[in-house]
Formats: C-alpha cells, structure tokens, sequence
C-alpha cells in the first residue's frame, strides 16, 4: 500500500491517505488513526468508542456492488486495512481523496479540525421540498456518486449532547458554503440546495476532560470554530471536486 500524510497537526491523531487495490479496482481511503480510544457520534453507526474514523473512495463501478451489503463492504474494507471491525467508524463516497480538503482552527487552548470531501455534481437536493425515492429493505439501497462527508475532530472533551449540536453547527455551514456558491437541486434548479442525499458526520470527541465542552450553540466559540472549519474545508473541497467558486452557479 502507498502512504500520504495529512497535515492535519491534532495532538494524539494522525492521518494519512492509504492507496491500495479492492476487488480489483483502484481505491484511496483516508485514515485517522487515535492513540487511545475516542468518543464519536456517527451519522451511520450512531455513538461508539473508536480507534479509527474513515473516509473512503469508491469508484461508481465498485459502489453498485457494495451497496448491496454495505455492512458486508465495511467489514471487508477494514480487514483490507488490517482494522477490527468494532474500533472504526466509516463513511464511503464517490469522491477521491486526492480531492481532501481540511482545515484547522483554534481559540486559546481549544482546537477544532474538520475534513471533508464534496461533490455536488449529481444528487443535489433542497432538504424538505425535493421528493425522496430511495426505500430501504434490509439495508439495501441504489446508490449515487457525489456526497459531502465531514469528520470533526477536536482535542476538547464533548458531551453526548454537544457532539449532537455539533452535526447542526455541521449541517448549517455546508449549506451556506452551497448557497455561496449558488449550487441547485439536482432534481428541482429552481431551487437552492442545503446538501446532497447521501452526506454524512463523523463528530470525534477529545480526550482532555480538563477541556469539557457540553454546550456548543452558534454564539459560543467552539460552535464558531467547528462552523467556521467546517465552512473552509467544504468550501475547499466543493472547489477540488466540482471547480466551484463563491456565486458560481451549479445546475443540472
């Protein structure tokens, strides 16, 4: 497997992106790797201990086949990296990492990082006006390329409550990033979208219960940092992936 560090300078994690082979096509994950166990709150897994979160990039071909059994996918995928199943929380995209963007912000002793990959290019919608299609039976679903997917890391200590109000901190600065840059509903162009159907959170607490953290609404400054960052690095990544810029105009 071929390495690439990530910059990403958060006390007790490190990243990298692996390139590697799966099913005979060529993939690209991106893998944050903690020194001791974390607390997270995934979008897809719900609230667990981890020991690793994951970004990975599966190419549009490979992904007919592993949303068939995605469970059976994501076991399959962390035996590839030599991970045990328990310990990781995965997101999956048609997105490579080549196209990683991230971003970095701190306030006195308190640090917030955010990762994202974004594409917006084929399952753009307006959350609550445009009509959903998708049905799962037995977690089975058809599957689009695209998706925003975001992982959060922070060195402060997040209660449960405030790794929930995270997601919204999350959730409302990827969809101003997507109204500056005037990105439509893939279904309905008349409409401005807040996402695509398929995005995903990763919110990964600290460790440091001397920086406990339980309330992060949008006037304190850690929901500020975790806004802010994750505004640059979707914005970053949405330019990356789709050539976006501020009030360019994406339709479909």
């Amino acid at each position: 497997m071929k390495e690439q560090k990530v910059p990403v300078a958060m006390v007790d994690a490190e990243a990298k992106v692996v390139y590697y082979e799966y099913d005979g096509f060529e993939i690209n994950t991106l893998l944050l790797t903690f020194k001791e166990k974390r607390r997270a709150l995934s979008t897809i897994e719900g609230c667990k201990k981890i020991e690793y979160a994951i970004n990975t990039f599966v190419p549009s071909p490979l992904s007919a086949r592993t949303m068939k059994n995605y469970v059976a996918f994501r076991k399959r995928l962390l035996h590839t990296l030599g991970i045990p199943y328990g310990v990781a929380a995965v997101l999956s995209t048609g997105v490579s990492m080549e196209n990683l963007a991230f971003s970095k912000l701190s306030f006195e002793d308190f640090e917030v990082c955010c990762l994202a990959t974004a594409g917006a290019a084929h399952n753009a919608l307006r959350m609550g006006v445009d009509s959903a299609h998708w049905v799962e039976r037995n977690g089975n679903y058809i599957y689009f390329s695209g998706t925003i997917n975001i992982i959060l890391l922070t060195n402060a200590w997040f209660t449960v409550a405030a790794m929930a109000r995270a997601i919204i901190n999350v959730t409302e600065a990827k969809t101003a990033v997507l109204q500056d840059f005037n990105v439509k509903s893939s279904m309905a162009p008349e409409h401005q979208a807040t996402g695509t159907g398929t995005d995903n959170v990763i919110i990964v607490s600290g460790v440091n219960s001397a920086l406990r953290v339980k309330c992060l609404g949008g006037h304190t400054k850690m929901g500020e940092l975790i806004a802010v960052s994750t505004r640059q690095a979707v914005a970053e990544a949405l330019r990356r992936q789709d050539g976006l810029c501020r009030n360019a105009r994406l339709e479909h």
